[in-house]
Formats: C-alpha cells, sequence, structure tokens
C-alpha cells in the first residue's frame, strides 16, 4: 500500500507567536500519521517545540552546499542538525520567482539525499504549456532532468508533488479527472524507468487550490494519494478537514 500523505506548505506566512499558535492548534486537531507542514526556516525551532509526534517538519529551501560563503542561505546539514527530515524542492514559486532551473533542483536533490534527508518535489505545468498540448511533455521533462537520475533506491526517499501552476493560489483547481489522468501519466514514466513495483510504490501528491470541499473527491482517484496544501494549511480547522479526506 502507498502512504496517503498530506503536507501543509505555509510559504513566507507568520510571525513566530502565530507560527507556535498554529503548530499547537494543529497538534490538537490533527490525529493521523503522514502528515507533514513545511514551514518558514526562522521558525523550524519554535514549531517543533509545539508539533505532536503525528505531524513530521518540514523546510522550504535550502543551498545545495554544505557550509561556505552562500550568505542569507541556510544547508541541508543545519536543517538536519536540527532534526528536521524533510525538505520542499521544485514549487513553482521557486522556479518562476528565483529561477531554479531543473538542472539546479537536480544538485539540490543530490545534496538533500547526500545529507539524509527526505525530499517533497514538486513539478507541473503552467496553463500556457496545458493549453498548448504540452502538460506531459514539460512533466516529463522536469521529472527526467532532476529526478530520474537517482537510483531506484534513492528514489524511494522522494514523495512527488504534481501542481499544475495554473492551479496555484488561483481558487481553480484541475478537476478531479485530470488530476487523475496527469498522476496515471507520472505514474507510467515511474514504471518506465523504475519498473512496476517501484511505480506502484511511489507516493504521487496532487496541489493546487485544495480545499475541504473538494478534498475528497480528488483524493478518491486510484493515482492520487493525498496532496500538497498552501493557503488552506494555514487555517487549522480547514487542513484537520482535509487530512480527514484522505481515503
Amino acid at each position: 500500500m502507498r502512504k496517503q500523505i498530506v503536507a501543509g506548505n505555509w510559504k513566507m506566512n507568520c510571525s513566530k507567536d502565530e507560527a507556535i499558535q498554529l503548530s499547537t492548534s494543529l497538534n490538537a486537531q490533527v490525529d493521523s500519521q503522514n502528515v507533514i507542514v513545511f514551514v518558514p526556516s526562522l521558525h523550524l525551532s519554535a514549531v517543533q517545540d509545539s508539533l505532536g509526534e503525528n505531524i513530521d517538519l518540514g523546510a522550504q529551501n535550502f543551498y545545495p552546499a554544505d557550509s561556505g560563503a552562500y550568505t542569507g542561505e541556510i544547508s541541508p546539514s543545519q536543517i538536519s542538525s536540527y532534526g528536521v527530515h524533510w525538505v520542499l524542492i521544485g514549487h513553482s514559486e521557486r522556479r518562476s520567482h528565483f529561477k531554479e532551473s531543473n538542472e539546479f533542483l537536480r544538485e539540490k536533490v543530490d545534496s538533500a539525499l547526500g545529507n539524509g534527508l527526505k525530499l517533497m518535489f514538486c513539478f507541473g505545468e503552467t496553463l500556457e504549456e496545458r493549453e498548448s498540448g504540452k502538460a506531459e511533455e514539460t512533466v516529463e521533462k522536469q521529472l527526467i532532468e532532476s529526478l530520474f537520475h537517482l537510483s531506484e533506491q534513492q528514489i524511494k526517499q522522494v514523495v512527488l508533488a504534481y501542481e499544475p501552476v495554473w492551479a496555484i493560489g488561483t481558487g481553480l483547481a484541475a478537476t478531479p479527472a485530470q488530476a487523475q489522468d496527469m498522476h496515471e501519466y507520472i505514474r507510467s514514466l515511474l514504471r518506465a524507468k523504475y519498473g512496476e513495483k517501484t511505480a506502484n510504490a511511489q507516493s504521487i501528491l496532487y496541489g493546487g487550490s485544495v480545499k475541504p470541499e473538494n478534498a475528497a473527491e480528488i483524493f478518491s482517484q486510484p493515482d492520487i494519494d493525498g496532496g500538497l496544501i498552501g493557503g488552506a494549511s494555514l487555517n487549522p480547522d480547514s487542513f484537520a478537514k482535509i487530512v480527514q479526506s484522505v481515503a
């Protein structure tokens, strides 16, 4: 059985006190395994102290070097020194705002795994790419150039998160059928690269305007194994309801 995972990406939100309050509320409301929250790096320590055992903690970003003259950056070894086990890589906002290329993301993948961290790897097409019939081509290129150099054993440390860029923070969501079609295609790529057993065991999440109202229908699709949640993860009531929607 594949792991059913719900992860929250807080993005650049919350003061220290707000982060503690949010994590405390989540701790009280979320009674489920395989839940992860990716928080601003400044708050990793504070949130770690207020999260329960059921919720894993992740960092939203890092620079792929162990140390050095990279002012303002954090390293994967610094993240792991806090006892944090997860990192988020490849989010469309990092790709668009900070120009992170597939090649650079490949470096980040190798750096994270080399430091014993688990990855949530984000990818997905823009509206222009979907409307021009290049959605599958875009997704395949992102996976091949950033991820498919990994061994079969290494890919097991990665959770994939398909996020159509046109559905992130827009209020639009892919229909369950659209999301399932792409997830099925992604699994076929994994099958071709790593074989049936590994492909069937790989968790592939959907992200993009997931809310309590649509979560159950999206998560019920056969190749969708949970979600990466943005805005709704900042509301503990909404996030708890989404967690409860996982089949």
